[in-house]
């Protein structure tokens, strides 16, 4: 699959999110029939427990369908990280399972956890470029592991590199560029292969807001060629601005799954005392597990 650029597709895209005018995520498809295909990500009642006693997740359920841009929400502590350390197999559920285009990833052997990540692209919040290497390495270096030939690395490296926005960087490293061209960076790097999957933490966390719209437009054009979007952060205004799907999260468990949602939904008294306790570092019992928790169709059995 190759992405041309297309600056008017650009421009569109960030007036888009700048108006908060992204056409409507679409409902979510009804459950699926015989012969469908499976969701990309499933878990069934995810449970991970740490070596300290620390709950992780607990009990999780969740479907996301191919194509979806999905925002994973909740205060620190809440279980994004573990949520998205699920998806890489970096943790284990002590109890359910995790699937990942139908198939329980629990199940893979130690040398085929390589190949699910490369099928994989991350965004990290601090980029986690390679320093002594260029623009053009780091995304290289994506293909290689893949073993990609020199020919297609000379080929789709500077394509990669034109649609997120650097094709004139292509020669710098990585000190010589700004934090939001070192995140362009790490986004190329993490499409340069096409993935059907792309996970993405806090991704504009250390950007200002003018940077933000850009990181966040350029994961948007990659959810519209087709790859599922998952998107870890705390970004209040980026999530109501886009009005993708919501998975909100409080001390391990999932309160809340929306289409088109917001960050915080319009809060009843007992999700504002949950915030507030978060925001002040209030632990509780879990006395919130069906808090408000809208649940979709597509969401259930198969």
């Amino acid at each position: 699959m190759r992405v041309a650029p297309q600056k008017t597709g650009e421009r569109m895209a960030r007036k888009q999110i700048r108006s908060n005018q992204i056409p409507a995520q679409s409902p979510l498809p009804a459950r699926r029939g015989a012969g469908a295909p499976p969701p990309l990500v499933e878990l069934r009642e995810a449970t991970v427990v740490y070596p300290d006693g620390h709950v992780g997740v607990e009990r999780i359920s969740v479907q996301i369908a191919r194509g979806e841009f999905v925002f994973v929400v909740g205060a620190t502590g809440s279980g994004k990280s573990t949520f998205m350390k699920l998806l890489l197999r970096d943790v284990e559920p002590a109890s359910g399972q995790v699937l990942v285009a139908g198939r329980d990833i629990n199940a893979l052997t130690p040398n085929r956890i390589p190949y699910l990540r490369r099928r994989i692209g991350t965004v990290f919040q601090d980029f986690k470029l390679l320093p002594n290497r260029t623009v053009f390495d780091n995304v290289a270096y994506a293909l290689q592991v893949t073993g990609a030939s020199r020919e297609e690395i000379k080929r789709q490296v500077p394509e990669i590199l034109r649609l997120v926005g650097l094709a004139a960087k292509i020669r710098n490293f990585p000190d010589e560029l700004s934090g939001g061209e070192q995140q362009r960076v790490s986004v190329a790097r993490a499409f340069v292969n096409h993935p059907p999957l792309l996970l993405a933490d806090e991704p504009t966390g250390n950007l200002d807001p003018e940077t933000s719209i850009g990181i966040m437009q350029l994961l948007y054009r990659i959810n519209l060629t087709g790859t599922t979007v998952i998107v870890v952060t705390h970004d209040r205004e980026m999530v109501d601005k886009m009005r993708r799907r919501v998975v909100a999260l409080h001390e391990g468990r999932l309160i809340r799954d929306e289409a088109a949602g917001m960050y915080t939904e319009e809060e009843s008294t007992t999700e504002f005392g949950i915030r507030m306790r978060a925001e002040m570092g209030v632990r509780e019992g879990h006395t919130n597990g069906k808090s408000r928790h809208v649940h979709h169709a597509s969401l259930g059995d198969n």
